[in-house]
């Protein structure tokens, strides 16, 4: 295979990827039929970060292939060091590739005196040098809007509804919202399945992060099989009370669908001890051995990924192949 691809007006592409989740870089470069830029990473006594690429990227249309995954920071940190590399070694165009968007809950102010962290996220790249971005499943969409260029919002929600298809008849699906944030996924999982939609009202208290207080149940789930979607779990305990929820009012099974595990915490340890029969996350973050559980079924997004960085390399369109697409 070649470190780079040319096609015939003989523009160059160059992948890179940071040590935060070697292997989906890996994965991506295989599907694109090439070899990550050659790359040598380290962090020095004190914390800090150093990187240098193997080869010449002046010219190149430059990919950079980062998951902010714990630490965040130091992935965050790493892959703006990485563009601010590829700037300065005369690349042509860059584009930050972050399946998981760091810092994407605090995309508002709740309350006064707060940051709005997503949006000095998209500052930080900007002025790395980022010409574009890429990602997965933003928190919420107004995140694309922080961006002062192209952002290519994928959705992950073709994939993960086509796989519970394959493990349940849609005709005894139900799709449930945890919460009225994310009723906008539901809906669309109840488009893509032609399955029903019910909604659990959760009310939290704004002083303690991670605790639910009440869980109000709109829709009909009693005898059916309810799919939980969300775009990610983190400490699991939004999902496993309305999990719950659901039980209580007579569903038959709970399959819970994510795009991004955070698994933090007690996640794995709530999610396997509670009545959920499947969780299916996608390969956005790394799941070490020690967060994978019998429950769990992991897809690789790699594809998606690839398919993506193949129509934005090609002057493509990227809307026309996953639904959020600019």
């Amino acid at each position: 295979m070649n470190a780079v691809i040319s096609n015939p007006s003989e523009r160059r592409m160059v992948l890179a990827g940071g040590r935060a989740h070697p292997e989906l870089a890996e994965a991506v470069a295989e599907h694109l039929g090439v070899d990550l830029l050659p790359t040598t990473a380290y962090t020095f006594a004190n914390g800090e970060l150093y990187v240098r690429f193997g080869e010449s990227v002046r010219g190149a249309d430059a990919f950079v292939l980062q998951s902010h995954a714990a630490p965040i920071n130091e992935a965050i940190m790493e892959q703006l060091i990485m563009v601010d590399a590829m700037k300065r070694a005369s690349a042509k165009r860059i584009t930050v590739v972050i399946p998981m968007y760091g810092y994407a809950r605090q995309d508002k102010k709740h309350k006064g005196r707060e940051p709005i962290s997503a949006r000095l996220m998209a500052d930080l790249f900007k002025t790395a040098g980022a010409d574009r971005v890429m990602s997965v499943d933003l928190h919420t969409a107004q995140i694309q809007g922080f961006f002062d260029g192209p952002v290519d919002h994928l959705w992950a929600m073709p994939m993960l509804a086509d796989y519970v298809k394959s493990r349940v008849s849609p005709g005894n699906l139900t799709i449930v919202s945890p919460d009225a944030g994310r009723v906008r996924l539901a809906d669309q999982w109840s488009d893509h399945l032609g399955a029903p939609l019910a909604i659990i009202h959760k009310r939290r208290d704004p002083s303690v992060p991670n605790q639910v207080k009440v869980h109000e149940l709109v829709g009909e789930v009693k005898g059916r099989t309810c799919v939980l979607v969300d775009d990610m779990i983190d400490t699991g305990g939004t999902i496993v009370q309305a999990a719950e929820a659901l039980f209580e009012n007579g569903a038959k099974d709970v399959i819970v669908a994510s795009t991004h595990g955070l698994l933090s915490g007690p996640a794995v340890e709530r999610l396997s001890k509670s009545g959920v029969s499947e969780v299916v996350i996608t390969d956005t973050l790394p799941i070490t051995e020690e967060k994978q559980f019998d429950k769990l079924t992991i897809l690789s997004i790699a594809p998606l990924l690839a398919r993506a960085i193949r129509e934005v390399f090609d002057d493509g369109s990227v809307t026309s192949l996953f639904a959020g697409g600019v």
